[in-house]
């Protein structure tokens, strides 16, 4: 019995932290863990090398920085990805992504530009900051 309650706490222990529908979060979002944002989030979203989800319910007015960025809602901001971008059918992102690879199913809306290079530095690029360059 202890053995199966203590495999139970473990499996709690690495779910993704999550933002629910009706959280409302004005500012900087900072973690070192997955995050699904399912609510209204406004300013700055950082998870480093983590996976960020935006759900079908979220409304964010943010910049966004992490390992992968799956977008299933509504994001105004720029996305900074060390790895994958994923825009799902029914999202809509208005907002430049920087990112290693990016997935585009039918049906996703996007406005904006797109940079994929080989190395993704990590920094302040998704708030817009001057890059080496001149190169915004």
């Amino acid at each position: 019995m202890a053995l199966g309650r203590g495999l139970n706490t473990m499996a709690v222990e690495n779910a993704p932290a999550r933002i629910g529908k009706t959280i409302v979060i004005c500012g900087e979002v900072k973690g070192k863990e997955d995050l699904i944002v399912d609510g209204r989030v406004e300013g700055t979203v950082s998870v480093a090398e983590n996976r960020l989800t935006i759900g079908p319910n979220a409304e964010v007015e943010a910049d966004l920085s992490a390992r992968d960025v799956l977008v299933l809602g509504r994001v105004k901001g720029n996305i900074v990805a060390s790895g994958r971008v994923e825009l799902r059918s029914g999202c809509n992102l208005e907002g430049d992504i920087r990112a290693l690879r990016l997935a585009v199913e039918d049906n996703a809306v996007f406005r904006g530009k797109v940079d994929l290079t080989q190395s993704v530095a990590k920094g302040n690029d998704a708030t817009g900051q001057q890059r080496p360059g001149g190169v915004q």
